[in-house]
């Protein structure tokens, strides 16, 4: 059984996920199915992502429990803004087929628009009225999450920020021990670029154990939420089978001398 991470308003996330980034809405559906077969209960789309319907389907096909899941979905930029919020997550639920969802995000910053704080406001009177049971933000720099907190009661319960050996996010990742949010890794394996790495594919071969799987191991004893993607039922039961070993310390620590600010991704301080 997936391990869960409490969040700061004490819900339960589960801590190995299953995102549908770049997944086309006609391919979701099957993709969503076969992980909930295979084990995941932790769903990750976005409003931008053009799935939301997929993976609604997927859901209400399921025969398992609402309360057994866990969705996120995400706030676009072009959202932004008090009440255009309000509309916008109105829509995500529509297509999601859904009465509430777990984790709603603003997706980013987007700090040219300085919009953030009013989405924010609209997240917060979404969480007070029971329409999600957890609010947080994703791609947030410093900068942007003590602004967030200077003007808001209502700390973010999970920041979502592409993190991978290549991109450690060590300075995030304490700010977030600080004020008690959740540290959610997005492109966890850095779309494969660093599984080739000697340290890794040698971790691997000593444990029996694909690089893909290593990493995700890795991530876990950090503590951080992680929703790898795939599309290949193989692999996506292949990245949920990490629960039957550990890394050493000395393993971390050569993870750890992998970080060299490897963006996958756009950068949060210019994307708008």
């Amino acid at each position: 059984m997936t391990p869960t991470v409490t969040l700061n308003n004490g819900v339960e996330i589960p801590q190995l996920g299953f995102g549908v980034f770049q997944v086309p809405d006609r391919e979701t559906t099957a993709a969503v199915t076969n992980a909930l077969e295979s084990g995941y209960r932790s769903i990750d789309t976005a409003a931008i992502y053009g799935n939301e319907a997929g993976v609604g389907a997927a859901l209400a096909a399921s025969d398992l429990a609402r309360s057994d899941l866990f969705v996120t979905t995400k706030l676009w930029n072009a959202d932004q803004g008090h009440d255009a919020t309000l509309r916008a997550f109105d829509a995500s639920l529509a297509k999601l087929g859904l009465d509430y969802v777990d984790l709603y995000l603003i997706h980013w910053p987007t700090p040219a628009r300085d919009l953030y704080l009013d989405s924010w406001s609209a997240i917060e009177k979404l969480a007070a009225d029971g329409r999600i049971r957890a609010a947080g933000v994703s791609n947030f720099q410093p900068a942007h999450l003590r602004r967030l907190l200077d003007n808001s009661s209502l700390v973010p319960a999970v920041n979502q920020i592409e993190l991978h050996p290549g991109l450690q996010q060590s300075e995030l990742r304490a700010l977030h021990a600080e004020f008690g949010i959740a540290t959610e890794a997005w492109s966890p394996l850095a779309q494969g670029a660093v599984l080739d790495d000697p340290a890794l594919t040698a971790i691997a071969e000593r444990h029996g154990k694909s690089p893909a799987q290593v990493v995700l191991r890795w991530h876990l004893q950090l503590g951080n939420v992680v929703i790898p993607k795939s599309v290949t039922p193989a692999r996506i039961r292949e990245n949920i089978d990490v629960f039957d070993f550990v890394l050493a310390d000395e393993e971390l620590a050569a993870i750890a001398e992998l970080d060299r600010g490897l963006r996958t991704g756009p950068d949060p301080d210019t994307l708008n």
